[in-house]
């Protein structure tokens, strides 16, 4: 079984993604190619929040300044390469330097990222800024199996600062519209 397909057990998907993903666009902006797990995640379930906690980041074009105020795959690049710098490193990060590209973020306000650093995107590292810690550290897994350790609860520890996805399933993507259509019916989108 593959991650994603383990993922689907994990994680249901509710809908199908609201908008197809310029993948040529987005990709000669940033200069590489992406994961195929995070392809195939946008193809499946699209950006959003995982359980009112968890933010995927949409794959978004770079540019010179971010499209929204409030977050995003660029703007959530750029935090992280200030926080990289200003933070602490678990020992096999000291003295680095990788490339940073965020996909996620959460309402602790730990950042996700690769290190993009390799030119084969399946290579790429998940590096997690526990806020918490107020540390860097660095899984050797790609962004579905991260998601998929989580909520199975498998990594040796929590790499997050809550709690609010560790070992939590079935959990739930809802995306940003979902959401907000469902507020708008004066429901709780995370208690329906």
């Amino acid at each position: 079984m593959t991650d994603v397909e383990t993922l689907r057990q994990l994680m249901p998907p509710r809908a199908a993604p609201e908008a197809p993903v310029d993948w040529a666009a987005v990709e000669a902006s940033w200069g590489t190619e992406f994961p195929s797990d995070y392809r195939a995640f946008m193809e499946v379930w699209g950006p959003g929040a995982i359980d009112g906690f968890f933010q995927i980041q949409a794959p978004e074009p770079k540019a010179e300044e971010p499209a929204s105020p409030y977050g995003g795959m660029l703007l959530e690049t750029l935090t992280a390469e200030d926080v990289w710098t200003s933070s602490g490193k678990e020992p096999a990060l000291e003295g680095t330097r990788p490339r940073l590209i965020s996909w996620g973020s959460d309402a602790a306000a730990d950042i996700v990222c690769w290190d993009a650093s390799d030119d084969d995107p399946s290579a790429w590292p998940v590096l997690v800024y526990n806020r918490g810690k107020g540390v860097w550290q660095r899984h050797d897994c790609g962004m579905v199996e991260f998601l998929v350790r989580v909520l199975r609860a498998e990594f040796p520890a929590n790499p997050l600062s809550d709690l609010s996805l560790w070992g939590r399933h079935p959990a739930r993507l809802l995306s940003e519209s979902e959401e907000e259509r469902l507020l708008e019916q004066g429901l709780d989108p995370w208690t329906e």
